[in-house]
Formats: structure tokens, sequence, C-alpha cells
């Protein structure tokens, strides 16, 4: 089998194993959000933090819900990193973005968050703020879905299939269930462009 045949054939087996009702969940979490007026914070790191920006466009345009991604704000992304130190780059925006308890944290990671090993310890401790203020949390993770996974209201966790690409295929659902997420009929409120454009 050529690697591109095994790839695929890993990708069915993730969408046949993926729960729906862990999305719809997810999907009434945003919606609640929106209806009580709150925001929707993303948070990821590298690959997930630039799926995180494109999240946020869908998010505004398609669902009709304030969203942010810390990391769309290079210049204080790294003012605090330099400053403070990576692991408190994200609680800091979030502080001073003043989350409360109409808010939602949305995590995009492959692993969840772990502080004994040190992975990720930013969204950690991000996801503690949340808890603190009586924010909510729904996450996209991989693996076994780490620290975000333990405390979300709502989450979907990528099924590992091959142990060597966890986090390609993790990075990769990021996209595919979000997208669920702002095509949902209970989410969605602007029709995306090709779709409004296209004839009956």
């Amino acid at each position: 089998m050529s690697y591109a045949a095994q790839h695929l054939q890993e990708t069915a087996e993730i969408v046949s194993k993926l729960n729906p009702a862990d999305c719809e969940k997810c999907v009434a979490e945003l919606r609640a959000t929106r209806e009580r007026g709150g925001r929707l914070f993303i948070l990821g790191v590298g690959g997930s933090a630039a799926n995180a920006s494109h999240a946020v466009n869908d998010f505004r345009k398609i669902a009709g819900l304030e969203c942010y991604a810390p990391t769309d704000n290079v210049s204080e992304l790294t003012a605090r990193t330099n400053d403070e130190g990576w692991a408190t780059v994200f609680v800091e925006w979030l502080r001073g973005s003043r989350l409360n308890a109409k808010d939602t944290l949305l995590i995009f990671s492959v692993g969840g968050g772990n502080l004994e090993k040190n992975v990720s310890p930013n969204l950690v401790m991000a996801l503690k703020l949340a808890k603190e203020v009586g924010a909510r949390v729904i996450g996209i993770v991989g693996k076994d879905g780490g620290y975000t996974a333990k405390v979300a209201d709502a989450c979907v966790i990528v099924p590992t299939v091959n142990p060597a690409n966890i986090t390609p295929h993790s990075e990769a659902f990021q996209a595919v269930i979000w997208h669920l997420f702002v095509s949902h009929p209970d989410l969605k409120v602007n029709q995306t462009k090709w779709e409004s454009v296209a004839k009956p």
C-alpha cells in the first residue's frame, strides 16, 4: 500500500470512529454562548494556532459569534512571552479581555495540555482561569485529550488510529469538525458564498 493510500485509509477510519453526539454537544454549547451574549475565545499553539485564526473568521461570519484568537495579536503574544514567559500568554490575555461566565473557550490541541510533562502549559493555565470564572470550555483534541478533555464541558477527541500520525490527523480534523460546527443548522446564521450563488 502506498503512503497516500494508508493516510487516506486512516482518515476514513477516524471519520467512522468520531462520536456525533460529542459534536452535537459542542454545537449546543456554542449556540448557548451566542444566545447569552458571550464571546468565544479559540486557543491553539503551532498548527492549531493557524486553525484558530481560520476558525475565528468562520464563527464570526457564518455563525454570528463574537470570537477571538489571542494568537492573532502577535505583538501582545510576543511581548507577553518576552516579559512574562510562554506559560502565561493565554491566561493573561484572557484576564485582559475580562473573561467571564458568559464566555466560552474552544481549545484546539493535539494533546490537550499536560502540566506534568510541560506540554502546552499555556492552555492548562487558561483552562484553569476559565473554570475559576465560570466560563464554559469545549475542545477538539487528539490522543487522550489531556487536561482539556478532563475539564471540558463538551469535547471531541480525534481517535488515534496510527500512533505515528497523531499530530497530522488531529490538526486536520480540527478543521473538519469546526466546519461541521459552523455548518450545523443550530449554529449557522449566514450562507457561505459559493452556496449562496449556486444555481438551484
